[in-house]
């Protein structure tokens, strides 16, 4: 039985759906995505509410106003503070966790306590679960690894616990590096190589599992409409490929050199133990979406970087 509203008369009913995130490059492009097509959508917002799409929550002190929940069919859980914003202190490794964490958790029990709870929650992740794989491609069968990312990954995915409890159909995006040129990693990678001064990292060797922006849309709404996909569901293109790639790639799409290059021990003093996550290599392949029949627009890294230039907005 599907957990999404039926058609009447050829047309999808639309949904009141809760959005954490909402300001976020994703989140925003959701938010768009859904309300272009009629839905009604409830921005969960760390402050007083400014308009009436607005509800407030605490994630610190895993508080939800839970009537800005009442009458939603899904809720998409995005909200975390960004992994590459700033060096990794352990006050900021604390940041990263706790926003992660206490924030699925207010979440999910906020849901669960609900008379009737929505009926799908799609909750933020990363293919940071994986670790470093080296070569090796991974799908979400694969266990985790170990460190400081991983080890957020499992605690953040589990503290959905209490939703999954209550019988919401709850699946994690395990999300990869977005190709944008609006914001993320990425947009802070588009500037440098259109003045000529990208170039590999490290040895460039290691796989950067990416997907565009327009795909990880997709991909959030495919969870959404398709009721077999629960669990971890990898958020990446099919086809990753090597920082070298990649940097080859961005030279030939912009018509600029890729000449520079940035040493590991150079990464490694001016991001400290962030460089890790820059240096690891994570060949994240999306099994599940591929089975359930989702078709990737770009597939292949050109055509990402492409419609990251001229598609966005």
């Amino acid at each position: 039985m599907s957990d999404i509203p039926p058609l009447i008369e050829g047309r999808m009913v639309t949904m009141r759906i809760a959005v954490t995130g909402s300001s976020g490059l994703i989140g925003t492009a959701l938010v768009r995505s859904l309300r272009e097509d009629g839905h009604q959508v409830v921005r969960l917002v760390r402050r007083s509410p400014r308009a009436e799409d607005e509800a407030e929550w605490d994630p610190r002190r895993q508080w939800v106003d839970t009537a800005g929940l009442m009458g939603c069919e899904a809720v998409f859980h995005l909200a975390g503070a960004g992994v590459g914003d700033r060096r990794w202190t352990d006050a900021y490794k604390k940041e990263i966790r706790d926003s992660r964490v206490l924030g699925t958790a207010a979440i999910a029990e906020a849901i669960a306590s609900l008379d009737t709870p929505p009926r799908v929650l799609v909750s933020g992740s990363a293919i940071g679960f994986y670790g470093d794989t080296g070569e090796r491609a991974v799908d979400e069968s694969a266990p985790p690894g170990h460190g400081f990312l991983p080890d957020v990954c499992q605690d953040w995915e589990e503290a959905a616990g209490a939703a999954q409890e209550a019988g919401v159909r709850t699946a994690f995006a395990r999300t990869g590096l977005v190709i944008s040129a609006e914001g993320g990693a990425w947009g802070r990678l588009f500037p440098l190589f259109k003045l000529g001064l990208g170039g590999r990292m490290g040895s460039g060797h290691q796989y950067w599992s990416f997907i565009a922006l327009r795909d990880h849309i997709a991909a959030l709404r495919h969870i959404l409409d398709t009721p077999e996909l629960t669990g971890p569901v990898n958020l990446t293109a099919p086809t990753p490929v090597t920082n070298r790639e990649i940097t080859a790639a961005m030279g030939r799409v912009l018509g600029r050199p890729t000449l520079f290059s940035v040493p590991a021990p150079a990464l490694r003093i001016a991001l400290g133990e962030m460089s890790g996550d820059v240096l690891g290599s994570v060949r994240a392949v999306p099994r599940r979406l591929l089975d359930s029949g989702f078709t990737f627009a770009y597939p292949h890294v050109d055509e990402a970087i492409k419609a990251a230039l001229t598609q966005e907005g």
